[in-house]
C-alpha cells in the first residue's frame, strides 16, 4: 500500500501537469481554452491519483506512473526542440 501512496502522491502531479498542459497545448484557441483546462487540473490530479491504486503492486505503479510521466516529458521536449510545438513565455 505504501508503494501505491507514495506513487500518487510523488508521480501523480508531474503526470497530471504534463497532461494538463498538452490538452490546453494542443488545443485550438489557446487564449480561450487554457483557463477551462487550467480549472480541471485538480480533478485530473485525483484521477491521476486514484489510477495509481488500480495497480497490482506498488513496483508496478511506479515504473507505469514514472514512464509516462518520462517519455512524456521527454516528447513535449523533443516537439519544443524541433519547432513543431512552440510554447509562449
Amino acid at each position: 500500500m505504501w508503494g501505491k501512496s507514495t506513487a500518487a502522491a510523488f508521480l501523480g502531479l508531474p503526470l497530471s501537469v504534463l497532461l494538463v498542459g498538452v490538452a490546453a497545448l494542443l488545443s485550438g484557441d489557446q487564449a480561450s481554452t487554457t483557463l477551462p483546462w487550467l480549472l480541471l487540473f485538480f480533478l485530473v490530479w485525483i484521477a491521476v491519483m486514484t489510477c495509481a491504486f488500480l495497480f497490482k503492486t506498488g513496483l508496478r505503479a511506479w515504473l507505469w506512473m514514472g514512464g509516462l510521466t518520462l517519455a512524456g516529458y521527454a516528447a513535449l521536449h523533443v516537439l519544443k526542440a524541433s519547432g513543431l510545438v512552440r510554447i509562449a513565455a
